[in-house]
């Protein structure tokens, strides 16, 4: 899902293809693209501190302990 883009990829895709509107696609789908990449991390960290308050709520110690690690691995990948 994730794609990488560059400035420079960027640019050069848009000197090859004069066309503003081909330039104008492909910003579009780059700023989609970032979209629902924040989208999915904003929903996917919100599941995981869920997933910790249920443990805490059923005084759960292994598994608050799993949760609030993938919390702190998935902070770590930004």
């Amino acid at each position: 899902m994730e794609k990488k883009y560059s400035y420079a990829e960027f640019m050069k895709v848009v000197g090859r293809n004069r066309s503003s509107v081909y330039a104008e696609k492909l910003l579009n789908e780059i700023y989609m693209d970032m979209f629902l990449n924040r989208l999915h991390r904003e929903q996917t960290r919100g599941r995981i501190v869920k997933l910790i308050d249920d443990a805490l709520d059923h005084r759960d110690e292994q598994k608050f302990h799993l949760y609030a690690e993938k919390l702190s691995d998935f902070r770590e990948v930004k």
